[in-house]
């Protein structure tokens, strides 16, 4: 008898699901046998490629470009979600920016950039999909965080104040939905290694040159593990919480 996938039914959007953590979210997800609304912002090509991975291995996945920042065009994805899939159990904010700048050097465009993506965005996604989850009684919300926000960094200041906003903005919502049947919880990740694209920087310079115990960084999948198992219907009893996946480079 075929085993049955613990997420059967359920539908799951990843912004910045194209790349590194939010495709191995979005592939981990699938595995289980979620429908997958992969978003990014221009990277058709790309995006379009994790789809046909997904699909190429069992599973159901669509493609749906929008700014995260813009209200008008997170409404348009979640419209579109509903209207693919009927439903949305799964919200991943995963989509972020991590450029590096001395502080001093930091202009008010350069802070609103990443800001906006990172906690705006995750502010309009959350939204957007709330309501829909209200009415199911079920839920499951991930803030994709990151050490930088517990550890402070080099060059980040922009990231790091953006990535603690989305710890008070999960405890916040974890409490006010919890009554509904929803959870939300914010997995930081630690170094992760791999390609990285533009918007990503380099690697994160910590203090005390922050290496992981374990001795070796982290790999995407790691941190898509966490996730699925908080995307679980057996995670149900896990909301408000910072889990940390980091190879022991930061202890809470």
């Amino acid at each position: 008898m075929a085993q049955s996938k613990l997420l059967e039914g359920q539908v799951a959007i990843v912004t910045g699901g194209v790349r590194r953590i939010g495709k191995a979210i979005a592939l981990s997800l699938a595995q289980e046998g979620a429908a997958i609304v992969i978003n990014a912002k221009s990277s058709r090509e790309e995006a379009e490629a994790a789809a046909r991975e997904i699909e190429e291995a069992g599973g159901r996945a669509i493609v749906h470009l929008a700014d995260i920042t813009d209200e008008g065009a997170v409404a348009g994805l979640v419209s579109a979600t509903i209207k693919a899939f009927g439903r949305v159990d799964i919200l991943i904010n995963n989509a972020a920016i991590r450029r590096e700048v001395p502080f001093t050097d930091m202009s008010l465009s350069e802070w609103r950039e990443i800001t906006g993506v990172i906690l705006e965005g995750a502010f309009l996604g959350s939204r957007a999909v709330l309501p829909h989850m209200v009415r199911s009684k079920y839920g499951r919300i991930i803030n994709i965080g990151g050490v930088s926000a517990h550890t402070g960094a080099f060059n980040r200041a922009h990231v790091a104040s953006a990535k603690s906003g989305l710890t008070g903005l999960t405890r916040a919502l974890a409490v006010e939905f919890a009554e509904h049947g929803i959870t939300v919880n914010c997995v930081a990740p630690g170094k992760i290694g791999g390609k990285r694209s533009e918007t990503s920087g380099h690697s994160v310079s910590l203090p005390g040159g922050g290496q992981p115990l374990v001795g070796h960084e982290g790999a995407p999948e790691d941190v898509a593990e966490v996730v699925r198992t908080l995307c679980l219907p057996t995670g149900g009893f896990i909301t408000g919480q910072t889990i940390h996946v980091n190879g022991g480079l930061f202890m809470p």
